[in-house]
């Protein structure tokens, strides 16, 4: 049983100080927590200093909390001390299965089991990762984005043998510590926004490779094109949106014999009506009534912000 109030936490362990352990580092100090980072190597702590020393301007800038101080950092090689006063575990190693087994076997003994121990994994699925941990039920993935002290998302899922309870916990606890958790329905390779973003990845070296277009034309098309909508709206929303008054069903209707189409590598789902209608009616609910007029008037705000932006930025180089 998880004993302890997510809004209480004070002391954070972060294990691992490479970009994602050290922007997690960055992140938890900046929101007031006392952290204690675990250094696999001593000669990592010049490289941490220094992601630090950059990320805090960025964070000054957005805003610290009224704790919040670098006095508040500390770190250690030695796992033992680093977990010791911890009220919550965010674990970041290099992406190993193994590695990541046998480290959750050694916090399995050694740390409270009523503290949660969240792991920072991209691909890896926790029922893997848990496999052979003595206190299982306390642990979950939390995926973050980079860098994970200036992008709001963590996808958590847990494993065959997490309890629901450390789940809700969790997204409890990150709720509280600023961050916008997704909890996921069931456990998938690469998590929701990776799947995405890789789907578009392999597009573009597909492109790349056969000659399609140059490296350049992608970034433009993306950076000049769906960019900056998706900054503002999902892929469903802004679907949903270009379908006029008709909304998704418009859409959906109107250009779904396109899905056979060679538009991309990928193979489309078959578009059943069932498909169709959950689409449908999860925009709906997504967007809580808002007719198309409002919506547009959303979006157009936030791209001309967007452009407004970009100006400055290209001004000033």
């Amino acid at each position: 049983m998880i004993t302890n109030n997510p809004e209480a936490v004070k002391n954070i362990a972060c294990i691992g100080a490479g970009p994602i352990g050290g922007g997690w580092t960055a992140h938890y100090l900046a929101r007031g927590y006392n952290v204690t980072t675990y250094l696999h190597d001593v000669s990592e702590i010049d490289g941490l200093n220094r992601l630090l020393e950059t990320a805090w301007i960025s964070l000054t800038e957005m805003g610290l909390a009224p704790d919040a101080s670098m006095d508040n950092f500390k770190w250690t090689s030695s796992l033992e001390e680093a977990v010791a006063n911890a009220e919550f575990i965010q674990e970041s190693i290099p992406e190993a299965l193994e590695l990541k087994q046998h480290l959750y076997q050694k916090l399995g003994e050694i740390v409270d089991p009523n503290v949660v121990i969240a792991s920072s994994t991209s691909g890896l699925s926790m029922t893997d990762i848990q496999a052979n941990c003595s206190t299982p039920q306390r642990t979950v993935v939390a995926h973050p984005f980079n860098p994970p002290y200036l992008l709001p998302l963590v996808e958590m899922i847990g494993g065959e043998k997490t309890s629901r309870e450390a789940v809700d916990w969790t997204e409890r606890f990150y709720k509280v510590a600023g961050k916008v958790p997704l909890v996921m329905k069931k456990e998938v390779p690469g998590f929701i926004a990776t799947r995405l973003q890789e789907a578009i990845w392999r597009e573009a070296l597909h492109m790349v490779a056969n000659g399609e277009a140059t490296v350049e034309q992608i970034d433009q098309a993306v950076v000049n094109g769906p960019g900056p909508r998706w900054a503002l709206m999902g892929p469903c929303e802004i679907f949903h949106v270009g379908g006029g008054k008709g909304g998704m069903a418009y859409c959906l209707d109107q250009f779904g014999p396109a899905l056979k189409l060679p538009w991309s590598r990928l193979i489309a789902p078959e578009l059943t009506q069932e498909l169709r209608d959950a689409m449908v009616k999860g925009c709906v609910e997504m967007c809580a009534g808002a007719d198309f007029s409002s919506l547009s008037r959303k979006l157009n705000r936030g791209l001309v912000e967007i452009a407004r932006i970009k100006a400055r930025l290209a001004n000033a180089n």
